[in-house]
């Protein structure tokens, strides 16, 4: 919250006139929203202990990625440990304890370390004996589920659980379940040995990425917090978009694609841009439910935005087994296209409704901004720098972090001073729990997979319901993907999605990367629909709307983008695939573009001026002809939305006409 008071003080905008939001209500709405937000404040020599663990995180961390990583299942398990054991000492049992360390708290933070140091002093017992574990390995297996089930429970919410719990109980109890879900079972330690002892359960893909890529990432944002950036990307937005139509509302979804860079939450990125854009909307005139789902929509999709994604770039591209630039590469297309349709549904309500900007005195200018805090973008350069150049992201993460802290001294204002980054050492560990032990909990649905075979199955039922035809699929997919993303934070999202859903798209011929691409976008666009809708809601919480209202809005503002995956599925030159012309990719985006603007403008029912029933009719067709980049669907598409333009455009005309003959 400091972060938030300083910048209050420092804004060129004058926010204070725009009804702010205090930070008693942000923290609030975050404890509601954003489990990962809502750890307990723990007072006196605790918070001492718990402050030196989470340090102690972050420097074994930075150790091992200076230094060398260490052997997979012991840099796993050490990373696990810390974060189990913070976990139960930072997040309260019940809302009750919120305040207050319970002794048994204590007591399962120390069987925690203890659990998870029994792989680590036992490696090598453990490898010559792989098969045929002993009566204690498999009851300290079973402990150790147990005790990341609950801390799941407490820092990533019910629906994972739900999920890994309704996986554990497929796993053991699958030869009683008819139909073509039915598999031969696991016993107990067949169950326990798999998810504990091997790489394909708890200590699989997605915890090693976390171990080795995730935790960097995380910690250089918060290194990137100190410094100010999060002011930064506002002022630099307001003075792009803040004078033009509808400004605060385009200031809402530059500033979120500039925090989707770095951000890891929706619902984390909502409440701290949301914060100031929200009630600025509102001033101006826009209902509370628009503004919530302006910020809600567009920080939604910082999940998609490279270079981080949520931190599920990592995760894409060990699961797919690419380089991690390609998944950079090939998400940046998309999520350019993703804001853009956000983007366009603003433009065309601010002019529906006559909304204007902001007052060009009131603006920051921008050369002065870059003049002061230019440098903040350094960190940034230099991590896509060294990613361009070969180089791991390990050691990208490493070096940004390193010109994050050196850049911070090329201006007072942005100076980091020694306790900025002893706070930025123990944040970024209390900001990664969530995705450690989400990581963690993946990993069971991932062990699940490779067990028993279910992500075949489920494939090939999908494709069955769809008969086989790549469009139905599609939509399937997306349903499937929308209904497993909801609540579910970003790398445990990515990992339900990509395991589930995508593996019906891989059978029908979609390149894996469009395949798993378009399962995680459907997985996260669930942060804003209907019923749980979190990031929504949490806009909703900001703007003092009615939630459901937001929801459907947010979706509206969305749903030009709805259509972005479906571009790149039927085109995969989106995602910067093959030897393609870059002339036949510009088509195809211009193509995106204007079917973005039609499916928009439908919604809306505005173009330049309002619609008529056979106008919007005509714009949803025309929109969703162009999904695929073919000739005659590109001209059907052009067709519909320029017969309405030009319709539009003489009703306009001669209405002006008379209204100045009149005159």
């Amino acid at each position: 919250m400091d972060e938030r008071a300083e910048l209050r003080n420092t804004t060129d905008v004058e926010i204070g006139a725009y009804e702010v939001v205090s930070d008693e209500e942000i923290e609030e709405i975050l404890m509601k929203y954003d489990r990962e937000s809502a750890y307990r404040r723990i007072p006196g020599v605790f918070s001492i202990a718990v402050s030196v663990i989470a340090i102690a995180f972050s420097l074994f961390q930075l150790y091992t990625a200076a230094f060398g990583v260490l052997p997979a299942q012991i840099q796993r398990a050490v990373h696990l440990g810390f974060g189990v054991a913070l976990t139960y000492l930072l997040y309260p049992a019940t809302r009750k304890g919120a305040h207050k360390l319970a002794w048994y708290d204590v007591c399962l933070a120390v069987l925690a370390v203890f659990v998870m140091s029994y792989p680590v002093w036992n490696f090598h017992p453990l490898l010559i004996r792989a098969g045929a574990y002993t009566r204690l390995d498999i009851v300290i297996g079973a402990i150790g589920i147990l005790v990341v089930l609950e801390a799941t429970r407490r820092v990533v919410g019910i629906p994972i659980l739900t999920v890994v719990t309704v996986a554990l109980a497929y796993c053991y109890f699958g030869r009683y379940i008819p139909g073509f879900f039915q598999h031969r079972g696991a016993s107990l330690q067949r169950l326990v040995s798999h998810m504990f002892y091997t790489t394909e359960g708890i200590f699989g893909i997605p915890l090693g990425v976390s171990s080795v890529f995730i935790f960097l990432f995380i910690l250089f944002g918060a290194f990137l917090e100190k410094t100010g950036i999060g002011q930064f990307f506002i002022d630099i937005s307001n003075s792009i978009a803040g004078h033009a139509a509808g400004g605060p509302a385009k200031v809402a979804v530059i500033t979120s694609a500039f925090e989707g860079t770095v951000s890891g939450s929706s619902v984390a990125n909502t409440v701290g841009s949301g914060s100031f854009t929200i009630p600025m909307m509102k001033r101006l005139g826009y209902r509370p439910e628009f503004a919530g789902a302006v910020e809600a929509s567009a920080s939604t999709g910082g999940q998609i935005m490279p270079p981080i994604m949520g931190a599920a770039a990592f995760l894409m591209a060990e699961f797919i087994g690419v380089p991690y630039l390609q998944i950079v590469k090939s998400a940046v297309i998309p999520a350019l296209l993703y804001f853009a349709g956000v983007f366009i549904v603003v433009h065309l309500e601010a002019k529906k409704t006559g909304l204007r900007g902001l007052e060009r005195d009131k603006l920051p200018r921008f050369w002065k901004i870059m003049r002061e805090r230019g440098q903040l973008f350094l960190p940034l350069v230099i991590i896509v720098y060294l990613l361009v150049t070969g180089n791991t992201p390990m050691k990208a993460a490493l070096w940004g972090l390193v010109v994050a802290v050196l850049s911070s001294f090329l201006s007072r204002a942005t100076r980091m001073k020694r306790g900025d980054i002893i706070s930025a050492l123990e944040q970024g560990a209390r900001n990664a729990l969530g995705v450690v032990i989400a990581c963690a909990a993946a990993g069971m649905i991932v062990g699940t997979v490779t067990l028993t075979g279910l992500g075949l199955k489920l494939a090939n039922g999908l494709i069955e319901l769809a008969r086989g035809q790549l469009l139905p699929t599609l939509m399937f997919t997306m349903l499937t993907s929308l209904v497993l993303g909801m609540g579910a934070p970003t790398t445990a999202n990515y990992v339900i999605t990509s395991t589930i859903a995508a593996p019906a798209l891989l059978k029908l011929g979609v390149p894996a990367i469009a395949a798993h691409m378009f399962a995680f976008y459907f997985g996260i666009v669930a942060d804003l629909t209907p019923p749980v809708a979190l990031a929504a809601m949490a806009g909703a919480g900001i703007a003092k709307a009615n939630p459901l209202k937001t929801a459907v809005e947010s979706t509206k503002l969305a749903i030009a983008a709805f259509l972005v995956p479906y571009f790149f599925v039927y085109s995969p030159s989106l995602l910067l695939l093959g030897n393609v012309p870059w002339t036949h990719t510009l088509r195809v985006v211009a193509g995106a573009l204007l079917g973005m603007l039609g499916l928009g403008a439908g919604v809306e029912a505005w173009l330049i001026t309002n619609t008529t029933v056979v106008e919007r009719l005509l714009l949803f067709v025309g929109g969703l002809s162009l999904i695929h980049p073919s000739v005659t669907t590109d001209i059907i598409g052009l067709a519909f939305i320029g017969a309405v333009y030009f319709m539009q455009k003489m009703r306009t005309t001669r209405k002006i006409a008379q209204t100045g003959a009149s005159a």
